[in-house]
């Protein structure tokens, strides 16, 4: 069972890798180097969903594959596991389904481009408010990630030394 959770981990690393080349590259990269921040905030958006759809997608893989092979873990870090990778997954499915959802629809009720709107528009704040909170949803996703990662490899390091 060492090449499940071999996967495991590489398919959580991935992921993890992923979320931050996509926050600390990709996004601040996007809005460096585009001519208009609209264009950038296209890019990001569009390159969020892949993200938020992999992690959907991993997280799933990863909590249904913790069912297997469950003899000879500890139950506590088991659920600890499982409880961090259904934050992972749950984030990005909520940072996608909810939050971008309804800044697409603030978007599209605000009709230009966001910097054409005054600071102080109910509007302009609910965009920043939203975008406040999908940062946060991100960032709570790739904590669950790294400790899940982290208990991941623990288990790992305890067969190899068995």
């Amino acid at each position: 069972m060492n090449l499940l959770l071999d996967f495991r981990i590489l398919l959580l690393g991935l992921w993890l890798g992923a979320a931050c080349f996509f926050s600390f590259a990709v996004a601040p990269g996007a809005f460096g180097v585009l001519p208009s921040r609209e264009l950038a905030g296209l890019v990001v958006n569009r390159t969020l969903t892949i993200v938020n759809y992999s992690g959907i997608g991993i997280g799933a893989i990863l909590l249904a594959s913790s069912y297997v092979s469950r003899q000879n873990v500890n139950r506590i870090k088991l659920w600890l596991e499982q409880g961090f990778l259904l934050i992972l997954t749950a984030a990005c499915a909520f940072g996608h389904f909810v939050i971008s959802a309804k800044l697409s629809d603030l978007r599209g009720q605000i009709g230009r481009p966001i910097d054409e709107v005054g600071t102080d528009d109910p509007l302009r704040l609910a965009f920043n408010d939203l975008h406040g909170y999908l940062v946060t949803i991100l960032m709570t996703a790739m904590i669950a990630a790294v400790a899940a990662f982290f208990l991941l490899a623990r288990r790992a390091r305890n067969i190899n030394n068995l």
